[in-house]
């Protein structure tokens, strides 16, 4: 009887606890260098790191950094705002990726302001497996052995990156590999010195605006499709150069449009497979390159 009596007061604490351990996620934490992950991550009691504060915020809530400090690698179940304004907000790892996005269909998770190194070890700075929408803005990504950023969603989603910096990643610097179908904007983003710069592959709708990919070991903006599913890519007021390959390439089942775009001192300006195209607007600056400048398969007049 007593045995009874005890489980069922265990099981009543239990229920009542339930709501006060709900209550205890917050719609705004805290990260300081100085901070402790015991700590509830107020404002006055930060925590230290992102996988600490992750589980003290609530859904859609933001974590923010007070001061300088390097925060840890983090995996992202849920929709989450991490933003570093005025600080270095530090995300180093080795062998291992920087951020995993593994969220719900309808979770949107915005990164803003970090400085993601690999160490020349980790795997991918931002590697994003899942959910509606991911924004980089204001990032640093390096020193990775893969992909700076692995866009591979598993179902239908967005990539916003704006104002950002990709460089010395030796897989590549943005790819987009979706399952099924991913749509990317990418503005005002240096993608510099990696394997290739940006490359989208079967299933991919890409708009790449006020951009350069340049000094990468192999190509600047592909569209590589492996003939599953039609690739899309424009690109506006960009410029490709000194990649010893190719500077915009467009694969079979693939589509590249191009506007106010420089590609120079590449191997080749502007190359297609067999079944890609290459579209200009006919504002466009291809020359000089090493080997050949290339040509696109047709032109359209200026509206």
């Amino acid at each position: 009887m007593k045995t009874r009596f005890l489980k069922h007061l265990a099981l009543a604490a239990l229920i009542l606890a339930a709501p006060s351990l709900a209550l205890a996620q917050a719609t705004r934490t805290w990260v300081s260098g100085v901070g402790d992950d015991a700590n509830p991550c107020s404002r006055t009691a930060p925590c230290k790191t992102f996988a600490g504060a992750i589980s003290k915020t609530a859904p859609a809530g933001e974590i923010n950094v007070l001061d300088p400090g390097g925060f840890g690698a983090v995996t992202i179940t849920k929709s989450i705002t991490i933003s570093a304004e005025g600080v270095v907000a530090g995300v180093l790892v080795s062998g291992t990726n920087g951020i995993v996005v593994s969220a719900g269909p309808s979770d949107v998770v915005t990164l803003r302001g970090l400085d993601i190194d690999g160490l020349g070890t980790g795997i991918n700075g931002v590697s994003f497996l899942a959910g509606k929408e991911l924004h980089l803005e204001r990032v640093q990504i390096y020193g990775f052995t893969q992909q700076g950023v692995n866009f591979a969603p598993s179902a239908n989603a967005w990539l916003f990156v704006n104002d950002s910096i990709i460089r010395n990643n030796a897989g590549g610097g943005i790819w987009v590999v979706p399952a099924v179908t991913a749509k990317a904007l990418i503005r005002n983003t240096t993608v510099n010195s990696n394997f290739r710069g940006v490359r989208a592959d079967d299933g991919s709708n890409v708009v790449i605006q006020d951009s350069s990919a340049s000094n990468n070991t192999q190509n600047g903006f592909v569209a590589f499709g492996n003939g599953a599913r039609p690739v899309d890519m424009t690109i506006e007021r960009s410029v490709a150069s000194l990649n010893p390959s190719v500077g915009v390439y467009s694969g079979a089942l693939c589509t590249v449009r191009i506007s106010a775009v420089t590609a120079t001192r590449n191997g080749t300006g502007l190359m297609e497979a067999s079944g890609g195209a290459i579209i200009s607007f006919g504002n466009n600056r291809i020359g000089g390159n090493t080997a050949a400048d290339g040509a696109p398969t047709s032109t359209v007049g200026r509206m």
